[in-house]
């Protein structure tokens, strides 16, 4: 069964208020590299956690500093150009050459393609898996049981170590969480194929995939061909 993309945002708007263009944007490469990926669904929500807050509340990349000109980045960030940017701050030369080496591409000569929304997600997820921001990976922290709110509340919190220390890292955890309940009413689930679908935001109805359209349709021709035998 696909996830209902629907309801997904439905359970997100009491808390967030009115989503814009750009965070469904956002939400919907985030959600697809998941599927892709095959997310868990505690990993996930930590994810979405971070890379809502880490981008300002907008779920597009932003730079170090998003509110200050390039000019004063320019004259007071030691290690420029290799400010944060992206949907979770990748930071200084040496983490610019390794992920760029990574993903075979020349993010030291060219570090603004760390801006590129469909790279910036990647770096999000693999960073967070792996351990690129502080060493400290998805798997220290969270553990992928079903648990009551605070005992899920204190992994979220602890995880924030993954990305800056135990900066907000009660806030966020309780945005993971969040996060956490409104893929669960959009029946999320890991084991969900890539290539589904699912609901768009503004749709009612789930689409039915190619292969369930060609199992109805044999259904109705071995009916048919039953009908016409035993009659």
């Amino acid at each position: 069964m696909a996830m209902n993309r629907k309801a997904f945002y439905d359970a997100l708007r009491p808390t967030l208020g009115a989503l814009t263009q750009a965070n469904v944007v956002g939400f919907e490469l985030v959600l697809d590299e998941a599927a892709k990926r095959r997310t868990p669904i505690h990993d996930l929500a930590y994810i979405l956690a971070t890379a809502w807050w880490e981008s300002g509340k907008t779920m597009q990349p932003v730079r170090e500093a998003y509110w200050l000109s390039e000019d004063w980045r320019r004259k007071n960030l030691r290690y420029y150009p290799f400010y944060g940017r992206g949907l979770v701050q990748l930071t200084w030369e040496d983490n610019y050459r390794r992920v760029g080496g990574f993903y075979g591409i020349d993010l030291v000569g060219h570090p603004d393609k760390a801006m590129e929304p469909a790279l910036s997600v990647r770096i999000l997820f693999d960073g967070m898996e792996q351990g690129w921001f502080t060493g400290k990976d998805l798997d220290d922290y969270i553990d992928g049981i079903d648990e009551d709110d605070d005992e899920d509340l204190r992994e979220y919190a602890n995880a924030r170590r993954i990305v800056n220390g135990t900066d907000r890292q009660i806030e966020i955890g309780r945005l993971a969480l969040m996060f956490e309940g409104a893929l669960t009413s959009a029946r999320y689930s890991a084991s969900m194929q890539p290539d589904d679908p699912g609901v768009e935001p503004g749709d009612q109805s789930p689409r039915l995939s190619r292969g369930a359209i060609i199992t109805i349709i044999l259904g109705v021709a071995i009916a048919a061909a039953l009908f016409f035998i035993l009659r």
